[in-house]
């Protein structure tokens, strides 16, 4: 009793034959692989067994198989049981009348080589852009206007570190947005190595502190006879200029990728040599201060500070800072880290120095030596002695002491990589204002002024 011109379904639009069209394919193509299943094909003839009994494998195996051709349309499938993709191509269009119909204007059809799969043959009806806002540039959101269409809307940029996909959401910690803001890459990671020009001018720096060092151990060593390395005690100058040769060298190990082992070694190492470089430096000022004292009537002091007690107060005060060190290395050790925090658009990778409190010490044990041999090198300034040592020395801690007092506003204020060149920029100028101060007045004379190297001249006073 039911009236089929008055439903309204798509299975019985005959206008419009796409859906039965698949459909009618579909009972082909079984019915072609049930046809394959059940017949033999011969040379001549076509036998099929019509009574027997098939498995749905076997249909399946030969739906994979079949291709035939439908009203004008091809039919098989691909290894992976899928049809050739062909399709018309439809456009929504006005008709005469006012009415909106899908009209064929053109096919698609894959088999066809690369280039030629679109075929149109008619004119196409594009759907009128919206009228009210254009598309949204990359890096932005849509922020809907109040009031009107959904399709008017104002294109709001991503906050910094965002993209948009379409909304905007932020990148991952160590990922930071292009110049579009639609893609996020990684963050390049920024440390002081050896292939940048800072880094390379610190390190000559450093290499030829350290030559310079051995070069004035060699002179000392050439003319460890004559009076000037003699009187002003060669077993300290030599363990000296072995320790500013280790302090030159150890600014080395603040430059390159920063690592386990590296973060440990470069500060316990700079607060160890340093310390054997002060211990050093302490015990000539006091020997000295000895020497003046033993001028006096009845004095037997220098048996006091002889040279097994010299040795024996640079290897006390420098066992003290070893302790510290070990003690910071043994609780809380400095370590690698990759610091988000200074930059956002890149990644600081430096040492961390694990306890604060350690490295603090460390430094802190450093200037109190300084400023105690500050004080006695101030206190025998003004004492006889023909080279006058003391006033070097008085110089040179001068100079250790402002240049390390300037490190640490600069040392906290510095960002990213150049707080690791400050504290080199430290360690080489203290190292160099010790060994300049020190010992080049005295290789002056050596070299340049041989006269002035004689025991006699040495007897007369004031005459440095």
């Amino acid at each position: 009793t039911e009236d089929i011109t008055t439903l309204q379904s798509p299975y019985t639009d005959t206008s419009q034959l796409r859906i039965t069209n698949m459909v009618y394919k579909a009972v082909y193509a079984i019915a072609h692989a049930i046809h394959n299943a059940v017949c033999q094909k011969t040379k001549s003839t076509t036998h099929c067994d019509k009574l027997t009994r098939i498995e749905s494998k076997q249909i399946l195996a030969q739906l994979k198989k079949v291709n035939f051709s439908q009203n004008g349309y091809d039919v098989s499938f691909d290894a992976n049981g899928d049809p050739v993709a062909k399709y018309e191509l439809v456009n929504w269009q006005k008709s005469k009348s006012g009415s909106i119909e899908l009209v064929t204007v053109g096919l698609y059809d894959a088999s066809l080589p690369v280039g030629q799969e679109f075929h149109i043959n008619k004119n196409l009806t594009w759907v009128p852009s919206s009228v009210c806002s254009d598309s949204c540039p990359p890096g932005t959101r849509k922020v809907l206007q109040k009031g009107k269409p959904i399709c008017c809307y104002d294109c709001i940029p991503c906050p910094e570190g965002e993209i948009n996909s379409p909304d905007c959401f932020p990148c991952p910690k160590e990922f930071w947005p292009n110049a579009e803001r639609n893609i996020c890459f990684p963050k390049p990671v920024e440390f002081l190595s050896y292939n940048e020009v800072l880094g390379i001018i610190l390190a000559a720096f450093s290499v030829g502190g350290a030559c310079l060092a051995v070069i004035t151990a060699a002179v000392f060593f050439r003319h460890r006879t004559s009076p000037v390395v003699r009187a002003n005690n060669s077993e300290l100058s030599f363990l000296l200029l072995f320790s500013l040769t280790l302090c030159f060298l150890c600014a080395l190990t603040f430059i390159g990728t920063p690592s386990e082992w590296s973060c440990m070694l470069r500060h316990t190492a700079f607060g160890i040599t340093f310390v054997l470089c002060i211990s050093c430096v302490l015990g000539k000022t006091i020997v000295v201060l000895m020497a003046f004292k033993a001028t006096l009537p009845g004095s037997n002091v220098m048996k006091w500070f002889g040279p097994p007690q010299q040795r024996m107060t640079v290897v006390s005060f420098t066992f003290i800072q070893v302790l510290i060190c070990t003690i910071w290395l043994v609780l809380r050790p400095p370590f690698p880290m990759k610091n988000l925090t200074i930059y956002k658009e890149r990644i600081i990778l430096e040492c961390a120095l694990g306890s604060a409190v350690g490295f603090w010490a460390v430094l802190g044990y450093i200037g109190l030596l300084a400023v105690f041999c500050f004080v006695l090198a101030v206190l025998a300034r003004k004492l006889p002695d023909n080279f006058n040592e003391a006033k070097l020395i008085t110089f040179s801690m001068l100079i250790f002491c402002a240049v390390w007092i300037t490190f640490i506003p600069a040392y906290v204020s510095s960002p990213g990589k150049f707080t690791v060149a400050v504290e080199i920029f430290a360690i080489l100028a203290s190292s160099f204002g010790l060994i300049l101060c020190i010992f080049a007045p005295k290789c002056f004379i050596i070299l340049f002024k041989p006269e002035k190297n004689t025991k006699k001249h040495l007897m007369n006073k004031n005459q440095y």
